[in-house]
């Protein structure tokens, strides 16, 4: 079975789709790297590191620490309940598709940066 395509996808190329659809929502651009960090725990500096270097999909979550509490990301994302997804590495885009979701719709970071009870 080969891989699906959006693992070898650089992030840089997603990265301003996520920019675009936040800009077009009229949310805070600002909230992007917020959330990006939150989950993968890189800071904006290394974010931009990741976007100039061209760095792919599985490149960019390999060398993240996944935020434990991503674990409370649940819901629809594409028409895919998020906690049914198998593949590690497409649950993590995922979980970063939804939380680009979740700020374009204006939810409050309060509620998307989830914290465990």
């Amino acid at each position: 079975m080969s891989e699906h395509r959006i693992f070898g996808t650089p992030f840089a190329e997603v990265y301003r789709l996520y920019l675009a659809k936040i800009e077009r929502k009229g949310q805070r651009v600002e909230d992007l790297d917020v959330v990006i960090e939150w989950l993968t725990g890189f800071s904006k500096s290394e974010i931009a590191s990741h976007v100039d270097a061209g760095t792919t999909f599985r490149e960019f979550f390999a060398a993240a620490h996944i935020n434990p509490a991503a674990i409370l990301i649940t819901g629809r994302i594409c028409g895919v309940v998020i906690q049914e997804i198998e593949d590690p590495l497409m649950k993590q885009i995922r979980y970063l598709d939804k939380l680009v979701d979740e700020v374009a719709n204006g939810r409050a970071m309060t509620k998307i940066l989830r914290q465990p009870v």
